[in-house]
């Protein structure tokens, strides 16, 4: 069931700065009768200063539209934006600077570089890059998420709290213009997932951040300003200011 009442297009909204775009995106993988098309020409955007999380069932599209839109596979057509940048018109090394630079990830696995501390993982981007870090901002960043006394560790050393935390301030270290979070909370416990959650939803609140997060859960996308539906590769609703019930019963209309 398709509930139409959303009213996101491809073109950025004139009254608020957008973070990033789809414009009739389309992703298909294999070709002939072994043709999968997972995005069936998707036109969304996602505001900048605003946190948006992407639901949806398995196979509908969540995490090919966040790695198309960050950079991470090419559509099969259409057009990819972060601020105003036509991704798609980026050679490698453009691709590479852009999401070195503007954006940050953070992902269910954690993604850790097993033989670096906690420390050296945080400011992998900025080492990468050959820039000095804000220290002012590691110390908040590290204080605000609790892993100020774990730096020295190693990821085999840390708790997935810890390292998830880890994972929030590499994504946080060179305030990129915008977050991807791909089932962050994936692989936490409740406790964990709360104190993930509620720092990310501070980072959009205080520090003006883009957060873009894939979930399947309805209590972690009520911590989002607006939850963006997904089913058989195209958006089929939004819901501003959700809550875990509205989350709820608008996935109980679509069938999801």
């Amino acid at each position: 069931m398709a509930i139409t009442d959303h009213t996101s297009t491809g073109a950025p909204a004139s009254a608020t700065p957008v973070a990033a775009r789809a414009v009739d995106l389309v992703k298909t993988y294999g070709k002939g009768e072994a043709a999968v098309t997972a995005l069936t020409g998707v036109n969304v955007s996602f505001e900048r200063g605003r946190f948006t999380a992407v639901m949806g069932p398995s196979g509908s599209g969540k995490s090919t539209l966040m790695h198309c839109m960050a950079g991470l596979d090419t559509p099969s057509s259409g057009h990819t934006y972060v601020g105003e940048q036509d991704i798609g018109l980026l050679d490698d090394a453009g691709l590479t600077q852009m999401r070195r630079d503007r954006i940050g990830f953070v992902f269910q696995s954690f993604n850790l570089v097993p033989t670096l501390t906690a420390r050296e993982n945080i400011t992998l981007p900025a080492d990468l890059a050959g820039t000095k870090i804000d220290q002012e901002w590691f110390d908040f960043l590290v204080s605000q998420l609790r892993i100020g006394d774990r730096l020295a560790h190693r990821p085999n050393e840390l708790s997935g709290g810890q390292q998830q935390r880890a994972a929030c301030a590499r994504a946080l270290i060179r305030r990129p213009d915008l977050i991807f979070a791909d089932e962050p909370t994936g692989n936490l416990d409740s406790n964990a997932s709360g104190e993930m959650l509620g720092f990310l939803r501070r980072s959009v609140t205080e520090f003006q951040q883009s957060i873009v997060m894939v979930t399947h859960d309805p209590r972690g996308a009520a911590y989002a300003d607006r939850v963006v539906f997904l089913a058989d590769g195209n958006v089929v609703s939004e819901l501003a200011s959700p809550t875990a019930d509205s989350v709820l019963e608008r996935m109980k209309q679509l069938g999801t």
